[in-house]
């Protein structure tokens, strides 16, 4: 479980140095429309402060606290999960991978009403409408490494029992 505590530190302290240099630092807020290119055409900052769900689904509703709460509730439901059935490392990492992105995304619902989404690639002629940060790359990689990372379903007290 050490691996989870320091995948999540680590991802929670880059995701949230990595928002308070663009926005603050770079002054992404500042700008007047809102973006700076980094290396065109494939990746610019592009601020967008997300009060929804994913690509600002329901961002229309008050949902701040509600989304705070069910990031606090898959955070701790994976922690008990593995803590019951185990994992390999990568499960571990995983597992660090998601709860620090989820975190890092639960303080700016906190301090700023939003989550500050600032990463905006495209390619080829096709422009992306959506930004996200750091905390969504590791989400989203923590999500798929659980899924094949995880151990094959039996308990630490199916174990000990055999």
């Amino acid at each position: 479980m050490r691996l989870v505590f320091w995948t999540g530190l680590w991802v929670f302290l880059l995701d949230q140095v990595s928002k308070y240099y663009v926005v603050h630092w770079l002054g992404l807020i500042n700008e007047a429309d809102g973006k700076i290119e980094v290396w065109p055409p494939f990746l610019e900052f592009r601020m967008a402060w997300n009060r929804g769900v994913n690509f600002g689904l329901f961002a229309d509703f008050d949902m701040r606290w509600v989304l705070i709460g069910v990031a606090v509730a898959i955070s701790a439901a994976v922690l008990i999960w593995l803590y019951r059935t185990g994992a390999t490392k990568w499960g571990y990492i995983s597992a660090g991978l998601l709860i620090g992105g989820a975190l890092g995304n639960v303080v700016d619902r906190l301090f700023y009403g939003a989550v500050a989404d600032f990463l905006n690639m495209s390619c080829c002629g096709i422009s992306n409408p959506y930004a996200f940060n750091v905390a969504d790359i590791a989400i989203f990689a923590g999500a798929i490494g659980l899924a094949f990372f995880t151990d094959d379903g039996k308990s630490k007290s199916a174990d000990k029992k055999a």
